[in-house]
């Protein structure tokens, strides 16, 4: 995949050093995008070993809104591990969010269902989007994620953060946008 080494190449040709919150730092770049038309393939990284396995039960867990590690460690996937608490809780991440937006009258909304209800109803809306950016629940930086868990909040705040659909002339597009990413680790994965 051609856009990712360049994306690699970019980073160490024009990034600069900034500190981050591991304390380990980083060469960033800002702003960067890809393209891929799904018509001619899926776009899955072969210069790299991935593990498929875990990149589609990561997806799957996401949509059925649960936050606790069990189920993906049931299914051989133990990325999240580090995060979580003992009990495997990681607080209300990207499933929560995506599937249980909290409302103003303590219910809760499910933006998956939205986004598939829009594209079956009304494709012309220019709101097919679901995010889980909830200032809300974002996690203190001062805190572990295990003590943000029990504090209530997110264990990591979220990586790719806003899902937008675009539906013309009988073809899907969607946009994704990485508020931050690991380009060598974890972007092939998202």
């Amino acid at each position: 995949m051609k856009q990712y080494l360049d994306l690699l190449q970019d980073i160490l040709d024009n990034g600069v050093e900034k500190g981050d919150r591991t304390g380990t730092g980083t060469i960033s770049v800002f702003g960067r995008q890809f393209r891929h038309d799904l018509a001619d393939g899926f776009p899955l990284l072969t210069t790299k070993k991935l593990h498929f396995k875990s990149i589609a039960n990561e997806l799957i867990w996401f949509l059925s809104g649960d936050t606790n590690t069990r189920w993906l460690k049931d299914n051989g996937v133990s990325i999240w591990d580090e995060w979580a608490t003992d009990e495997g809780e990681l607080g209300p991440i990207y499933g929560a969010q995506w599937t249980a937006w909290p409302t103003r009258d303590g219910g809760s909304v499910n933006q998956i269902d939205y986004v598939v209800d829009t594209l079956r109803n009304n494709p012309d809306s220019r709101r097919i989007l679901f995010h889980g950016w909830n200032v809300e629940y974002l996690p203190d930086e001062g805190m572990s994620p295990q003590d943000n868990v029990r504090a209530g909040r997110m264990a990591l705040p979220p990586c790719h953060l806003l899902y937008q659909f675009y539906v013309a002339g009988g073809r899907l597009s969607a946009q994704l946008l990485i508020r931050s990413s690991d380009s060598f680790l974890g972007l092939p994965y998202n």
